[in-house]
């Protein structure tokens, strides 16, 4: 999961305090960073920067599927960052792109018929190895592609989808921990609840007005709000799904690298929506 805990009045208030002081520290210190970064620091170095984020993403996924191969593991990892790279350098391409994707699925069978393991859970590995890197590094490619394919206005909608899917963390935060009383989707993220995803939207649209008023002034409103409850509602669908990967391997949190967040897939979860989601307006509507 990202931010977001949805928490119904009662949690424990210190732990839930302490834990959100170590992630509004962990942002004031990486969000100025990664601004730096994205406004005034070279593209290569942008996607280096989204590339080491994929890397120790991928980690951690293959970490959950395929957590007694280490030699598979290592492949899937090189084969989602080859994934990201061939999206990214390729994206006109088409012959590249049908050679990448198909290739994939062969590579992930292959590896499970080398390192067989358990035969029950075989297919299992089959499809996570094909799943893992188009849901991974597919989609953050989105975010190296976003700077590059809105040209001037790149930057702004790199943070438009940061802000879709932090401020919709935030507001459904706040709402799920003071107004929460309807459980969201009890089996998959027991603490979320109806009233943070409302929140959640809410936390998105003011994250679109933000933008359409101040950074990205080309964005007319009408479309942010639009894009903010879309995105921010598929963010939120996209957090559950990786609450429901993280509940059938059973852990908590996907890694331990971002204080107070959990792993890269904890903070990515949403954020791989809405970039997607930003990607796809820029090159099908602006």
């Amino acid at each position: 999961m990202t931010a977001q805990s949805n928490e119904p009045v009662g949690a424990p208030a210190k732990a839930g305090a302490s834990n959100l002081v170590t992630r509004f520290l962990t942002a004031g210190v990486g969000a100025p960073l990664i601004l730096l970064l994205l406004y005034r620091g070279p593209e290569w170095g942008w996607c280096a920067f989204i590339g080491a984020a994929t890397l120790v993403g991928a980690v951690e996924l293959f970490g959950m599927t395929h957590p007694n191969d280490r030699p598979t593991r290592v492949v899937l990892v090189a084969l989602t960052l080859g994934l990201e790279a061939v999206i990214y350098l390729r994206t006109s391409d088409p012959r590249a792109l049908v050679t990448a994707f198909i290739l994939v699925p062969f590579v992930s069978i292959f590896l499970v018929l080398i390192r067989l393991g358990d035969v029950p859970s075989a297919a299992l590995r089959v499809m996570s190895g094909v799943f893992g890197p188009v849901y991974l590094g597919g989609a953050l490619a989105t975010l190296m592609m976003l700077r590059r394919d809105a040209r001037t206005d790149g930057p702004g909608f790199i943070v438009l989808a940061l802000m879709l899917s932090w401020l919709s963390d935030t507001g459904a935060y706040f709402a799920g921990r003071f107004l929460g009383k309807h459980k969201l989707y009890e089996a998959v993220s027991p603490k979320k609840t109806v009233e943070g995803a409302i929140g959640g939207l809410a936390g998105g649209v003011v994250g679109s007005l933000l933008a359409s008023f101040f950074y990205l002034r080309s964005l007319p409103i009408v479309h942010g709000v639009v894009l903010a409850l879309v995105a921010g509602g598929l963010g939120q669908a996209g957090d559950l799904g990786e609450s429901l990967l993280k509940r059938s391997f059973g852990v908590k949190d996907s890694g331990g690298i971002v204080p107070g967040h959990g792993g890269i897939l904890d903070r990515v979860d949403a954020l791989l929506v809405t970039s997607t989601a930003c990607w796809l307006y820029v090159i099908w509507f602006r």
